[in-house]
């Protein structure tokens, strides 16, 4: 393979990656936590979009803080599983340093 080609697929790559990250920071994922008494919405860019509590689980102020945590964490959690998974399409499974995906 020249090195010309090389390049070349590794400009459309570049390119495929930045166009797959846009489209990662649009998506919205969410975690919910006590059986969706707390739901968290985050980007896919990690970003906390939204935090909706049932006003059932006011009472216990320490269980709700706790679930709210949990679905933070589910939530982003299952942003980056979603960012793996298309920025391994693009790559083609190579762990590329730097992405951290």
């Amino acid at each position: 393979m020249n090195m010309g080609k090389m390049l070349k697929q590794a400009q459309q790559m570049q390119s495929e990656m930045a166009r797959v990250q846009q489209e990662l920071a649009d998506k919205e994922i969410e975690g919910s936590a006590g059986g969706g008494a707390v739901v968290v919405t985050v980007s896919g860019s990690n970003k906390v979009l939204s935090v909706t509590i049932s006003p059932d689980a006011l009472d216990d102020v320490e269980m709700v803080q706790d679930l709210v945590l949990a679905a933070t964490n589910q939530a982003l959690e299952n942003a980056a599983k979603i960012a793996e998974e298309e920025m391994g399409k693009v790559t083609g499974g190579m762990n590329i340093p730097g992405l951290g995906f």
